[in-house]
């Protein structure tokens, strides 16, 4: 039997079903305790919003997927693949550029958190050192403060 090929969805359904699957990483996320299959559900959400992320053509939602990824990775504890999806997230928003002015200061945070999880003292600080600068040249305080908050919890 041949394989299947996947269904063909139109860009406005697969715009949504990036976002809801990224929503659901965010609500499990936000769980006080979250049981194992939790952990795997929310591993296996951000992959998947990542990749319907891929397929709409929005270069910017490419940085972000993989900036959750490496978010997810971080919480979980691993940090490899939270350095990997890092790096991905800086690599594409300097391919592609564009986004909010945030987005430079969360694929530092990014690196920072993922390095710190590694235990990389001198990576972490170089990075958490671009976030800060970065997120202090961000004039909105809506803008600014989210990851000023974020930046207080890399250790």
């Amino acid at each position: 039997m041949p394989p299947t090929k996947l269904p063909d969805l139109d860009r406005d359904t697969e715009r949504r079903l990036a976002a809801g699957l990224f929503n659901e990483v965010w609500r499990l996320l936000d769980l006080p305790k979250r049981r194992p299959e939790q952990d795997d559900e929310m591993l296996h959400a951000a992959h998947a919003s990542r990749y319907h992320w891929g397929n709409t053509g929005d270069s910017i939602t490419l940085v972000r997927g993989e900036w959750l990824c490496s978010r997810v990775y971080a919480v979980l504890g691993r940090p490899e693949p939270a350095i990997w999806h890092a790096r991905r997230c800086l690599e594409l928003l300097t391919e592609f550029g564009g986004g909010e002015n945030w987005d430079e200061a969360y694929a530092y945070e990014a690196l920072a958190r993922a390095h710190a999880l590694a235990g990389n003292k001198d990576e972490k600080n170089a990075w958490l050192s671009k976030a800060r600068a970065t997120a202090k040249a961000i004039a909105d305080p809506n803008d600014r403060e989210p990851i000023e908050e974020d930046l207080k919890t890399v250790k």
